[in-house]
């Protein structure tokens, strides 16, 4: 699959999650719109994702919109999901991201051998994954979200203990939004990349669009390895007052 197919997935994904009629504009610029039940962000915050050089907004409230249309017009697409440029126009008060949106086709996919790791899997609500979960600490944990993976999570062991784990959790638009976790001790020795080809490959099995989602340059790094190609951004904001 080349890059436009995927680009046009992807934007169709993000266009649903909005949960209102808005689309990503051929030619580039942001379209902003009103939707109080947003997927794209934390309920009440403003989503912006941005994909091919266009960008779409939702906002919580018309009165949202007024100030958030302003303050974007006279910024370039790759600022409206750059934290520290919205800052500079808009009241924030938390910024969650940007984070790296990337995806990958099946022809495009470089799955990783094994080597001497032994790859199992595991439901998500196994115990031995919260405690992974514990030893990589509450911000980690939270951008993998292991209590959420609908796949089969597959791990890898170092002393009979879970040192790496990914998976997938269904997405609309038959995507399989992937996590990836890795003990604080056991990272830069290639487990993710072992774990997230055999989520990446469970994905597309199944016929389901694997999209990474990376703040950390290493997940960045461990995407692009894999065959995954960035497309875009996304960021969340929530507005003072």
């Amino acid at each position: 699959m080349s890059r436009e197919p995927l680009l046009v997935r992807a934007r169709g994904l993000w266009e649903g999650l909005a949960r209102v009629p808005v689309s990503f504009a051929p030619t580039g610029g942001v379209n902003v719109v009103v939707s109080p039940e947003s997927g794209m962000c934390p309920v009440g915050w403003v989503g912006v994702v941005a994909l091919g050089g266009s960008a779409i907004v939702t906002v919580p409230s018309v009165s949202a919109a007024v100030i958030v249309r302003d303050a974007v017009a006279g910024l370039p697409v790759e600022d409206v999901v750059d934290g520290i440029a919205v800052r500079e126009v808009l009241p924030v008060a938390r910024v969650l991201g940007p984070a790296a949106l990337s995806y990958v086709s099946a022809e495009a996919f470089r799955p990783v051998e094994v080597g001497a790791s032994t790859v199992e899997h595991l439901p998500a609500s196994h115990p031995e994954l919260r405690l992974l979960e514990r030893a990589a600490g509450r911000e980690d944990a939270g951008e993998a979200a292991l209590d959420e993976i609908t796949s089969p999570v597959f791990v890898v062991r170092e002393h009979g203990q879970v040192v790496a784990a990914a998976g997938y959790r269904a997405w609309p638009s038959r995507t399989a939004h992937i996590g990836v976790l890795t003990a604080p001790g056991a990272r830069g020795r290639g487990l993710a990349r072992v774990t997230g080809s055999a989520t990446v490959a469970h994905a597309l099995a199944a016929g389901l669009l694997p999209q990474w989602r990376a703040r950390a340059p290493a997940s960045r790094r461990v995407a692009a390895v894999l065959g995954f190609e960035e497309l875009g951004s996304q960021l969340s904001v929530e507005i003072a007052g």
